[in-house]
């Protein structure tokens, strides 16, 4: 195979997440879609309109023998569906979480280790400047530090349905709190030692056993803390949608939202429209010596050039070799994390990580 030839892909999953990702194959000359697949027929925008749509993953490995698959699915197909894949040769895009087990995340690693394919997880904020950013600038405060951070998600109709079909498999911090730990990670280079959660279940509509509103909380070997809230749901308000702060002792880095943003808005859930660096420096008069800087985030990439840049980071891995070690690896560790707290839920008890 050439360089120019394109890697032919499997589409698995065609919810929101998965046909983002499938028109971002279909746009970039590298790829070429050897077949989707979905449960049900679904509506296809642009150019995946007309496609045909097939029902069995198994069978278009074994009749297509694509060269990547992209698994979009429910999480607790991730873990079964890669391990495939990557046993039959293919290299891998799965969407966050990789799995709904620390020890299935680690079977999907080893299984890109022992075949020698390349793993990509879908960290879509990895791939977005405006949080390259954000975290560059904490990074020049140094540590300790404090995160406090949320994605409360108010839905109906469509919206609501899926959430109740994620939440028969994972709760609402497991399932987006895997991207804010990720960033709290990268920012301190510190090992989560304990974590806490709680949550309630607020709705009859969900499944006993099940919560659709949970907070954790996580402390750090360098002395930093986090918190991370996520609920889901026609009661949750929006006036609780969006906050993503982090202090230190010389200031704090915040994400201001424009006026009127709704959390049924997908690009919400990742833009940042300004970026407020604060300087806790004081002059001889005990006042703050500068005011705050409002860094414009104007022109950030929308939703779809987002998945279109994390399929690009896919290709130039497989072109290029990447390693991605220190990839998979973060991906099992912030998976713990938020693991672990959905267990402390569950059991009333802190975790020693």
């Amino acid at each position: 195979m050439t360089e120019a030839t394109p890697l032919r892909v499997v589409v698995a999953g065609l919810g929101n997440m998965g046909r983002s990702h499938a028109l971002a194959y279909a746009t970039n000359p590298g790829f070429e879609i050897a077949a989707l697949i979905n449960r049900s027929d679904v509506g296809l925008p642009g150019p995946l309109a007309g496609r045909p749509i097939g029902r069995s993953f198994e069978d278009a490995l074994r009749d297509q023998k694509p060269d990547i698959a992209s698994i979009n699915t429910y999480s607790d197909s991730h873990a079964d569906y890669a391990v495939l894949a990557l046993e039959a040769g293919c290299h891998v895009f799965v969407e966050k979480p990789l799995a709904t087990t620390v020890a299935d995340a680690r079977r999907v690693v080893d299984a890109a280790k022992a075949n020698g394919r390349k793993l990509v997880i879908g960290y879509i904020l990895r791939h977005h400047p405006s949080w390259m950013r954000l975290i560059a600038e904490v990074r020049k405060l140094g540590g300790p530090y404090v995160f406090r951070m949320n994605l409360n998600q108010q839905s109906s109709g469509a919206t609501w349905e899926t959430h109740k079909q994620l939440m028969k498999t994972t709760s609402p911090i497991v399932d987006c709190g895997v991207h804010y730990l990720d960033v709290m990670c990268q920012i301190t280079e510190a090992r989560p030692v304990e974590v806490r959660g709680m949550g309630v279940r607020l709705s009859d509509e969900v499944d006993a056993g099940m919560y659709n509103y949970g907070h954790l909380q996580v402390l750090f070997e360098d002395g930093s803390v986090g918190w991370y809230e996520a609920g889901w749901g026609p009661m949750i308000s929006e006036t609780a949608f969006f906050v993503k702060d982090v202090m230190s002792p010389r200031g704090c880095v915040s994400i201001v939202m424009a006026e009127g943003v709704r959390s049924d808005d997908i690009d919400t859930h990742t833009k940042t429209s300004t970026i407020r660096l604060h300087s806790a420096d004081r002059g001889p008069d005990g006042k703050f010596a500068r005011p705050d800087e409002l860094l414009s985030m104007q022109g950030e990439p929308g939703h779809q050039e987002l998945c279109d840049f994390e399929q690009a980071f896919l290709l130039k891995a497989i072109r290029q070799d990447l390693d991605l070690t220190q990839h998979m690896d973060d991906a099992v560790r912030s998976l713990a994390v938020c693991l672990a707290a959905d267990e402390s839920v569950r059991t009333g008890k802190a975790v020693r990580l």
